[in-house]
């Protein structure tokens, strides 16, 4: 359920790490998001599911900030996000 760093930050430096760091952020989000949801779906008070639920969607706030921002440092990200919507739409045309 929760991640671990891919990687070895100390050896890394300038803007491959800032890049990385950002990355970091972008994981330890998604998992909060995976881990609210999971909680909200085991509890059968609604009071608890209404805030495990909204917290979860903060999470995804957080993650479009880090997405946001890596697209700033990391043209190829970009590029490459734009190339996976398309193959998406593609695909959603052949079905």
């Amino acid at each position: 359920m929760l991640s671990e760093i891919p990687f070895d930050l100390d050896r890394l430096s300038g803007e491959q790490l800032d890049r990385e760091l950002v990355r970091v952020g972008m994981i330890a989000e998604l998992d909060a998001v995976s881990l609210y949801e999971q909680l909200a779906s085991m509890t059968d008070n609604p009071l608890i599911r209404a805030v495990f639920l909204d917290i979860a969607r903060e999470e995804k706030t957080h993650m479009g900030e880090f997405q946001a921002l890596l697209l700033r440092l990391d043209d190829e990200q970009g590029q490459e996000l734009e190339a996976g919507r398309k193959e998406v739409e593609e695909i959603e045309g052949e079905l």
